[in-house]
């Protein structure tokens, strides 16, 4: 064997051994892309996942957002109709006129003398605009103990109240409406706003 055919067959050995290692490289070098292609994928769709939860919390938080502040405006109408609704009532009660106005009040003031004793001095309050009636419903000898006794700012019926047996009935309009309103407020809600 001469050196020559040694040195060619170090060469070839050299060859197919780099070759060997060219393409073990490139074996290698294509499972790194791959992997780190697979890897790029799963990095993408999960984050295209997490936009999408985002998103979708985001527009839950939004539609709740806005649930709520529908709500919140329709109880803000509402209770703007139930003062309406309050308001016009007391205006009604507070433009009662004539026999109505004297019965209201006679009922009002009959309800509150269960509360005295016969010979209390008892003084009667009501509106500005009532003192005649009062002073009208007290003379007719029903209450003889009773006198009126000044301007009570009211819608209209009575104060009541005795110095002696120290008892203060109010029995006015407002206190009624006051009543009445708190005990039905639900009904009338619900009526006004069936749904």
């Amino acid at each position: 064997m001469s050196l020559d055919t040694v040195v060619e067959d170090i060469r070839d050995e050299a060859r197919a051994r780099a070759e060997d290692i060219r393409a073990e490289g490139e074996t290698r070098a294509e499972e790194i892309v791959s992997a780190a292609e697979e890897d790029a994928d799963d990095i993408e769709e999960s984050a295209e996942r997490e936009v999408e939860r985002e998103i979708e919390q985001l527009r839950e938080q939004r539609l709740s957002s806005a649930k709520l502040e529908a709500k919140q405006q329709r109880l803000e109408a509402r209770r703007d109709v139930l003062g309406d609704v309050r308001e016009a009532v007391e205006d009604e009660l507070a433009t009662l006129e004539g026999d109505d106005r004297e019965d209201l009040t006679r009922e009002l003031l009959d309800a509150a003398s269960v509360e005295f004793e016969a010979g209390d001095d008892v003084s009667v309050y009501g509106r500005d605009e009532d003192a005649d009636l009062l002073e009208s419903i007290l003379s007719d000898g029903e209450y003889a103990d009773y006198e009126y006794a000044g301007s009570y700012d009211c819608l209209g019926g009575v104060v009541v109240e005795s110095e002696g047996s120290r008892v203060r009935v109010n029995n006015t309009f407002d206190s009624v409406l006051e009543d009445v309103w708190e005990e039905n407020l639900r009904e009338i809600s619900n009526r006004l706003f069936e749904q």
